[in-house]
């Protein structure tokens, strides 16, 4: 989920491909950071056209909960065959539309820090979330989200909407693992040290936390990755906080209405594959859902490795999401 461009960027730079009397076209809905030309889209495309005798096309949309969105509001009719870019944290409401299929495949190939035996959504990369600092601006960060809740106002930090965003509903998850009824006390006392919570990740960390606008901002732990590899410094690096973080695992799912279920289960285990994978930790900027071995980037190394790890399973945050947003905007108006 790295860098998320504007989608009329990214209508420049991938424009969706024609279909053809030849070929069976492949329709994939996806969000801005896997489709665009610096995300894993175009390497994946390239190496399974080269197998399929088809032509795989990514519609674009702006979210998970977008892809969502337009999944219900298209039903049985959309044109889509395959979903990608939902999460554990959205799964589940996806399932409840009765719109996606069940992939039938054994998914032995995974290596995931949990078990995995869903029947429809198959993980095609994970991470955990984390606040990422700039070590110019802010030598010493907090340490935990105590510390984080408890510092001066003075310090400020940049968050997401959970009502829009992934990592938004992520730490609204993470709050709710750590503080459980005390969740919204908390948020009142974080709510001082917000300079903004914005729609989208990237409206956060391109707009406010690169240009140094806040010291801090809600990202993943694997963030720091792509500066260390691609932009060659160290200079933004994930705190680790001592009560552990919150894991998101990221799937992807067949339409049970597609018109082309074998080719679309086909991708789903060329998703499995190290021709897909390679190219998850620095376009995508998260860990492979499979075993990379050596060809896995020596900064992972190098990134922090929380000893505690949260996970709510994803029919329980389908059932308590309309709760603990409305909690959360209730706290932060007070």
């Amino acid at each position: 989920m790295f860098y998320r461009l504007s989608l009329l960027l990214l209508a420049v730079s991938l424009p969706l491909a024609a279909k053809s009397s030849d070929h069976p076209v492949l329709n994939v809905y996806t969000h801005p950071s896997f489709a665009a030309e610096w995300g894993p889209g175009p390497g994946v495309k390239e190496a399974f056209e080269a197998h399929c005798a088809c032509t795989l096309n990514y519609t674009v949309l702006d979210s998970g909960g977008d892809i969502l969105q337009r999944l219900r509001l298209e039903g049985t009719s959309t044109p889509a065959d395959i979903v990608l870019g939902l999460d554990t944290a959205t799964m589940e409401t996806a399932r409840q539309t009765g719109l996606i299929g069940k992939h039938e495949r054994t998914l032995e190939q995974l290596a995931l820090p949990i078990d995995w035996n869903d029947s429809h959504f198959i993980p095609y990369d994970w991470g955990y979330f984390a606040f990422v600092y700039d070590t110019q601006q802010l030598p010493e960060p907090p340490a935990s989200l105590d510390a984080l809740i408890n510092a001066p106002d003075d310090l400020k930090i940049v968050i997401q909407d959970p009502r829009t965003s992934t990592p938004g509903l992520g730490l609204l998850l993470w709050m709710h693992s750590v503080y459980g009824d005390e969740a919204s006390a908390k948020w009142e006392q974080l709510s001082k040290k917000i300079l903004a919570t914005t729609q989208s990740w990237s409206d956060g960390y391109f707009s406010l936390f690169m240009n140094g606008e806040a010291p801090m901002i809600l990202s993943y732990s694997t963030s720091p990755a792509y500066h260390m590899a691609i932009d060659k410094t160290d200079r933004y690096q994930a705190v680790e906080f001592k009560e552990g973080h919150y894991l998101q695992v990221e799937v992807a799912a067949l339409v049970e209405s597609s018109k082309n279920k074998d080719l679309a289960r086909s991708f789903l285990d060329f998703m499995l594959t190290p021709d897909f994978q390679r190219h998850i930790p620095l376009k995508n900027v998260m860990y492979p859902a499979i075993d990379l071995g050596t060809e896995l980037p020596e900064v992972f190394d190098r990134l922090i490795t929380p000893k505690n790890t949260f996970f709510m399973p994803p029919a329980e945050v389908a059932s308590q999401r309309r709760k603990l947003i409305n909690d959360w905007l209730n706290a932060m108006t007070q």
